[in-house]
């Protein structure tokens, strides 16, 4: 039986290249994303027929139960999860105080943070009887630093680092680890920063930036360094990481004039 690598927030960029990268490894990728069956299904095929075995899944998050009972069904049908990767979004668009509603303010919580330590409560208890687990956590810049127009999003990934390091905590001495992955830079993603800023907006910073400027964060490139996350010796775990492109400045810098 082959280990399972199961991703929750496995769209075009981050999330679907690293199921892709494990399941070359040899892991079976189960993909968890919240819409579009027809993206989902090419991803799954691309992995078949690279050699590879994933399964798809729509999931909503915000949906009472639905993450815990994918899990359940994960490990009942498929097999043990050796590695969950939690790489949900929280976006929920900059807003000033005055125009941030508690809703908005909610439900940028409930992706980032609630649905993290609901993922985390239904996996660990199999994890822990294990022996053995790895939990991979994707973040924003916002969990260290809030900019004006953040107040959900930065909030609610800030309490997502806390989580992490508490989940650490209790964890890591029965053989969980969770890694907190700071993603520092625009990453060369299609269904989210390409949507965000529109397709001919987006095709202009990838070739300003992208290609062999190497100015953007490359989905496959990251899921190289969580596939070596998910492999390291328990001697030397790491616990929190940030990846940004080599001519990024990293989020405590700050511009300074050139003389």
């Amino acid at each position: 039986m082959k280990p399972v690598c199961m991703v929750i927030g496995a769209g075009a960029g981050i999330g679907g290249n690293v199921g892709k990268r494990f399941a070359q490894d040899g892991y079976h990728a189960v993909l968890c994303r919240r819409s579009n069956q027809e993206g989902l299904d090419r991803l799954v095929k691309s992995i078949e027929d690279d050699g590879g075995s994933a399964s798809g899944f729509l999931l909503n998050a915000v949906e009472p139960d639905s993450i815990e009972d994918r899990i359940a069904s994960v490990e009942v049908d498929i097999g043990p999860i050796d590695t969950l990767v939690f790489n949900l979004g929280a976006q929920v668009g900059e807003k000033l105080l005055g125009d941030t509603t508690h809703k908005v303010f909610e439900l940028g919580w409930r992706l980032a943070t609630f649905s993290l330590f609901r993922a985390a409560s239904a996996v660990f208890p199999h994890m822990e009887k294990r022996g053995k687990g790895t939990f991979l956590v994707t973040t924003a810049t916002a969990a260290f630093r809030g900019n004006a127009g953040q107040h959900a999003h930065a909030s609610a990934m800030g309490g997502r680092r806390m989580l992490c390091q508490t989940l650490n905590a209790e964890f890591a001495s029965k053989g969980i680890h969770v890694a907190h992955i700071l993603i520092d830079g625009m990453v060369d993603a299609p269904d989210t920063l390409g949507k965000m800023m529109g397709a001919e907006r987006f095709q202009e910073l990838r070739e300003s930036r992208g290609s062999e400027h190497d100015g953007l964060v490359l989905p496959e490139k990251v899921a190289d360094t969580y596939l070596h996350i998910a492999r390291q010796h328990r001697s030397a775990w790491t616990h929190e990481i940030d990846i940004r492109s080599f001519s990024d400045l990293a989020w405590w810098n700050h511009r300074t004039l050139d003389f």
